[in-house]
């Protein structure tokens, strides 16, 4: 067997491990499944109507695309905390002692991450749909819309999983991720124009990786979207597509190294 096929193999037996855990796990599936259509609904309904827009437009149509990238980049949170878990049990050393190639459990926790995180956005976007949110674009635009979500969400588990190779728990691995990625959803044109930000602020959140997530998936969604002058927001897909490939390319392999540096 090639090296490659070898790779493929093993990932897909991981990330089944990881699937067959959820089974077992039914309230975690809940979870995914439950916690992004209350985000929907409550800021559907609660502020879908109470905030305006500079310059006009729907609220509600504005704000469901940066709650969809919100989803995508806790995927952070939960590949650090999982990993975190593991290495608190052993399992990952469990692994090393397995003839097993060294990428793919890695590989395939985040295929399995990436899948059920998924879930959970198509689970929201229903719950988006019932409220009155659409898209507005043509289905290839809106095809490439939840592309840019997945790579960016792809993106953001590497480096969760980079983060939970460096911990010993699943709480540390949380405390770790959490507490600046939560800041960086606000700190971005989440729920609000960036035009609005004190000017020594502003740049900070239209250079934001998921600034410019969030505009490309307004772009081609056809939903109303900020006016800054900022480059990543008037070249959404372009600077989207950048910040997610950076990010994969640097931690990804930083994650294997660490998983292989630690196997020593």
């Amino acid at each position: 067997m090639t090296a490659l096929r070898w790779t493929v193999s093993d990932s897909l037996v991981i990330a089944g491990r990881s699937f067959s855990r959820l089974r077992a796990q039914p309230g975690e599936i809940a979870g995914y499944l439950v916690f992004p259509i209350i985000m929907a609904v409550l800021f559907g309904y609660v502020f879908g109507s109470a905030i305006t827009l500079p310059g006009g437009g729907d609220y509600r149509a504005y704000l469901m695309p940066g709650i969809f990238m919100q989803v995508m980049a806790m995927t952070a949170t939960a590949a650090a905390t999982a990993v975190g878990e593991d290495m608190e049990r052993g399992i990952i050393d469990r692994f090393r002692a397995q003839p097993i190639a060294r990428g793919a459990v890695l590989i395939g926790r985040a295929v399995a991450d990436l899948s059920m995180h998924l879930l959970s956005l198509a689970s929201m976007v229903a719950a988006a749909l019932v409220v009155g949110w659409r898209a507005n674009g043509t289905p290839g635009q809106t095809a490439a819309a939840f592309g840019l979500l997945a790579l960016f969400g792809f993106a953001m588990i590497w480096l969760g999983t980079y983060i939970g190779l460096f911990v010993r728990s699943g709480s540390q691995a949380d405390a770790a991720t959490f507490g600046w990625l939560f800041p960086m959803t606000f700190l971005a044109n989440t729920f609000v124009p960036t035009e609005g930000l004190p000017a020594w602020l502003k740049p900070v959140a239209d250079w934001n990786p998921m600034s410019a997530t969030v505009a490309a998936a307004r772009q081609l969604f056809g939903n109303p979207g900020s006016v800054s002058p900022a480059w990543p927001i008037q070249h959404p897909i372009t600077a989207s597509v950048g910040w997610s490939l950076l990010i994969l390319v640097v931690f990804a392999p930083l994650a294997v190294l660490r998983y292989r540096s630690t196997s020593r």
